[in-house]
């Protein structure tokens, strides 16, 4: 295990999981009725996600995306679990915006039925996205990165 860990990859995982604990703290202070301070939270719980989201994006865009540089006999197994993470963290996004889009504008029956939901959603998508992290950079040496601009227009 002797390789270097990206530093891009780190930053926007520490970002995910700040996001993670931000919606965790925003939990425990609506279920004690601090409504504002919750607002907060979850106000910071977005803002780390969307940096999340802008380094994730920037760097599949410039740099390009690493495959799994494991044993190969498990390669089907992580690609499995990579398409899972994926799938929730799509679902996340989209439930994250609408369930902060109904506290904003204070349609909260919806928000209230949702914001559970969502968050249990979001710390399984943070979790699975650390999986793949570690497995990714940690555990394994991460295979060949290809930017996107190289795969579509060969420079």
């Amino acid at each position: 295990m002797d390789h270097s860990i990206p530093i891009m990859p780190t930053i926007s995982t520490f970002f995910i999981v700040l996001s993670a604990i931000f919606v965790a703290i925003g939990w425990y202070l609506i279920s004690k009725r601090k409504i504002e301070a919750h607002k907060k939270a979850m106000f910071f719980a977005a803002i780390f996600a969307i940096i999340f989201f802008v380094i994730y994006a920037s760097r599949t865009i410039f740099v390009g995306n690493t495959s799994f540089g494991g044993p190969d006999d498990i390669k089907v197994y992580y690609t499995i679990f990579l398409l899972f993470h994926i799938t929730l963290a799509t679902i996340g996004a989209v439930m994250g915006i609408i369930t902060l889009w109904t506290g904003y504008k204070n349609k909260l029956d919806k928000h209230r039925k949702l914001g559970p939901i969502t968050s249990i959603i979001w710390f399984s998508t943070a979790i699975t996205g650390v999986a793949v992290y570690m497995l990714l950079y940690v555990i394994y040496q991460g295979g060949e990165t290809t930017s996107v601009f190289k795969a579509i227009l060969g420079l």
